[in-house]
């Protein structure tokens, strides 16, 4: 069978915009291998209708109603390899195939890319283990739950200076250098007006009992507390079949993202992009809505043919 659409992921991104193919009439495939980026967050927030409910939650929600829709297939894997089975230059006209890790080929006129992205941490002892509960990247998604503890900022670039000016809106704040040099004299001077404190030294590790922070131990033997530090992790494509397919990416803040137009296709026409492999600002509603958006454009093309 080849289907109308193919979404490889099952997250926020790729559901919605599953949902909006199958309530189009149209055959869908979900391919997902069951391990979202927030999988480490006990709870999510600012979400419409479902704040501080657990990500796992709603994605199981999402998924059940969206397989009653009868045109809707999910396969549980890995999609490994992705390649355009069309004529030369036509590929988003003759269809694509998709191989998952069990061997199975699936095959599709369209395909939609919600494969997401894998955080790179900086490698900080005690670091990893606090991620998502401790750990955190962003204020808008966290911040509140944390609101008026000692905070932290891990200096990962000179916009780490934002980032510290930013969330020290939720609490008092300490920037750690961590060995960086200092910042430039104007950043200093807005650090200082917001009363943020600057830590030179080189962190040595995190303390408390594991997901909690306590505070965060210096290798000159000093203690600073804090109950929560956030950190800028860098980013990479948690999927090769971007880059099998031949799309392009633009540089984002965080890492590499899909190149993508004002209707979510990628540069390889009849393949769409949506969710965190393909936008710069991570967050759970604008992964959702991203993933929505792209799958109105892919029921488009598949009515228009473009």
């Amino acid at each position: 069978m080849r289907f109308d659409a193919l979404v490889i992921g099952g997250s926020f991104a790729g559901l919605s915009a599953a949902m909006q193919i199958a309530r189009a009439r149209r055959s869908v495939c979900v391919v997902d291998a069951g391990a979202p980026r927030n999988r480490f967050a006990a709870a999510s927030h600012g979400f419409f209708g479902q704040d501080g409910e657990r990500p796992q939650d709603m994605i199981a929600l999402a998924r059940r109603q969206l397989l009653a829709y009868p045109s809707v297939t999910f396969k549980a894997g890995t999609a490994t390899q992705a390649r355009a089975i069309g004529p030369a230059g036509e590929g988003g006209d003759g269809g694509f195939a998709v191989t998952l890790d069990s061997g199975e080929s699936l095959a599709a006129r369209k395909l939609l890319l919600a494969t997401g992205v894998r955080d790179e941490l900086p490698a900080v002892d005690g670091l990893r283990e606090r991620w998502g509960a401790t750990v955190l990247h962003c204020p808008y998604c966290h911040g509140y739950e944390v609101g008026g503890r000692p905070l932290g900022t891990l200096y990962a670039a000179p916009a780490s200076v934002h980032h510290a000016l930013l969330v020290a809106d939720w609490g008092p704040m300490t920037l750690f250098l961590n060995g960086h040099d200092a910042p430039d004299a104007e950043s200093l001077a807005q650090l200082a007006a917001r009363g943020i404190t600057l830590e030179p030294a080189r962190i040595a590790g995190l303390e408390g009992d594991a997901p909690a922070l306590s505070g965060v131990r210096l290798e000159d033997g000093r203690r600073v507390p804090i109950e929560a530090l956030f950190v800028p992790p860098r980013t990479h494509m948690a999927s090769p079949l971007a880059e099998q397919l031949g799309c392009a990416f633009d540089e984002g803040p965080a890492g590499l993202v899909i190149r993508t137009d004002a209707t979510q296709q990628t540069t390889v026409p009849g393949v769409f992009a949506a969710g965190d492999a393909a936008m710069p600002g991570h967050n759970a509603t604008l992964a959702s809505a991203n993933g929505l958006m792209a799958g109105v454009w892919l029921h488009k093309a598949l009515v228009f043919g473009t």
